[in-house]
């Protein structure tokens, strides 16, 4: 049953839907976090140690931040292997040839795709440079206030990570549309109210994601 679910284009998209949102909640929450350093380095490294001691004592030391990894990545992997498939199953439903040579694919889902795969090495970016800090020369385990402000006092880190950020942006505002109507929750009494929904949803994720590089570029966190 769950096979014949996942090989059909409707259970694709469910996947997708459901992945996605799953990413969406975990934005918003990591959003609000980020936006703590502006409370100085005290508040910030005291939020990142948090993470690792939520559920304590019944849960061990980083199990609840190292469940939440799994979850995610469960995610991610679920929404990239959906977005695969669906995109060459379109591809392969096409017509070998075109009278006119005019992509059939309209501009907000050729931004999904793309968009899709600059967050897909966005994600391997931001995990060596700030979780693991392989990418991140004199990264300095147990201080995530300086690691943050050393990341955006250099050009390319900021530009890595504005760019993403934009992308985000472009792929919540029309995935998130997309996942209501996939899961039956769009009418059309709705739309426009979902779409307002997204568009907010994309600026404030887009804004807030963006502040934190700003506010060092700005000398506001330094």
């Amino acid at each position: 049953m769950a096979r014949t679910v996942w090989d059909s284009t409707v259970g694709k998209k469910t996947v997708m839907a459901v992945s996605g949102l799953i990413m969406l909640l975990y934005l918003v929450v990591h959003m609000i976090g980020n936006l703590k350093i502006f409370f100085g380095a005290g508040e910030f490294d005291h939020y990142a140690h948090w993470l690792r001691t939520v559920g304590e004592p019944f849960m061990h030391y980083e199990w609840t931040l190292w469940l939440v990894r799994v979850v995610l990545v469960a995610a991610v992997v679920a929404h990239a292997v959906s977005a695969y498939q669906l995109s060459r199953r379109d591809i392969r439903a096409r017509p070998s040839k075109y009278v006119h040579k005019k992509p059939r694919a309209s501009y907000a889902t050729r931004t999904m795709r793309w968009g899709g795969i600059i967050l897909g090495l966005f994600i391997v970016w931001h995990i060596l440079d700030l979780t693991t800090g392989t990418v991140h020369p004199g990264f300095r385990p147990g201080h995530p206030y300086q690691n943050v402000v050393d990341t955006f006092s250099t050009w390319y880190g900021n530009v890595i990570y504005i760019v993403a950020m934009l992308a985000l942006g472009l792929h919540v505002r029309h995935g998130f549309w997309s996942a209501a109507q996939t899961l039956g929750v769009g009418s059309r009494r709705r739309d426009r109210a979902l779409k307002t929904v997204a568009d907010v949803l994309a600026l404030l994720l887009t804004a807030g994601f963006i502040a934190v590089p700003v506010g060092v570029m700005t000398g506001v966190v330094s």
